[in-house]
């Protein structure tokens, strides 16, 4: 790739700044500076200094209630344009997701290591038209949602990014809308992801786990200590991205077999 130095003060296009949002999502507030290699990629892309990459990602963080909350403060001096790509994304995470691959393929950029097993297709045109839209949706999602929660299980904490799930509140069959949108998400280690998905459990109003009866009265050891133990217990709070209390709702109504 032939190096160009980098260009300081020019303008973001909205083409950098769909890049940039999506980047934005991908990754911990935290490690949303210039040392993170990822913004050092987009960076040499763009021809910007990773400096400004990162400062382009704490002025999303300015618009970003979550962050707010959690006593977090983006950057100040986000622009009107910043602000449109935010709204727009916000209302079509799915157009994010397609605009932004289809980007990183336009500029050249490496396949971001989560989606590269989204990438590995079955043969036949429509089958992977089909396939790479669903896998790269799911790639996003799954990203943003464990990047907000820290990598960590919302209810025991588990930090081990291979055991977690990335749980649909509201699954694709259902609405397709949110397939991508990571307030429709919550970080799971995979025996609760189960459950959650089975209806054996769900997250109430005020965001405390709940487990069904079948849960509660199983005399086992192993569900008794490591299960049932968390009922009543507060979800662990995401840094971005907090989970829609309609689609919580939903799941209650739908799912959840108490």
């Amino acid at each position: 790739m032939t190096k160009h130095p980098p260009r300081y003060g020019k303008p973001w296009t909205q083409e950098e700044l769909i890049l940039a949002f999506d980047l934005y999502c991908r990754i911990p507030f935290q490690e949303t500076n210039a040392r993170n290699p990822l913004v050092c990629e987009m960076a040499q892309v763009l021809q910007r200094s990773p400096a400004s990459v990162a400062r382009k990602l704490g002025n999303f963080g300015s618009f970003d209630t979550s962050l707010r909350q959690k006593g977090i403060k983006g950057l100040g001096h986000a622009g009107k344009l910043d602000r449109e790509v935010w709204d727009e994304f916000h209302r079509d995470w799915p157009g994010l997701v397609s605009a932004a691959a289809e980007l990183r393929a336009k500029h050249g950029f490496g396949v971001i290591e989560a989606d590269r097993e989204a990438l590995q297709l079955p043969d036949g045109p429509t089958e992977r038209t089909v396939k790479a839209k669903a896998r790269l949706h799911q790639s996003f999602f799954r990203a943003a949602v464990l990047s907000s929660y820290l990598r960590e299980c919302c209810i025991t904490g588990l930090a081990i990014p291979e055991a977690l799930v990335a749980s649909h509140i509201v699954p694709w069959s259902t609405d397709e809308r949110f397939r991508a949108d990571p307030t429709n998400g919550l970080c799971m280690s995979a025996t609760f992801d189960r459950l959650f998905d089975r209806g054996l459990l769900m997250v109430t109003e005020d965001l405390r786990v709940r487990f069904s009866e079948r849960i509660l009265r199983d005399t086992h050891e192993i569900t008794r200590s490591r299960i049932a133990a968390f009922e009543g217990q507060r979800i662990r709070l995401p840094q971005r991205f907090l989970p829609n209390p309609n689609r919580l709702a939903w799941h209650r109504e739908n799912v959840f077999r108490g």
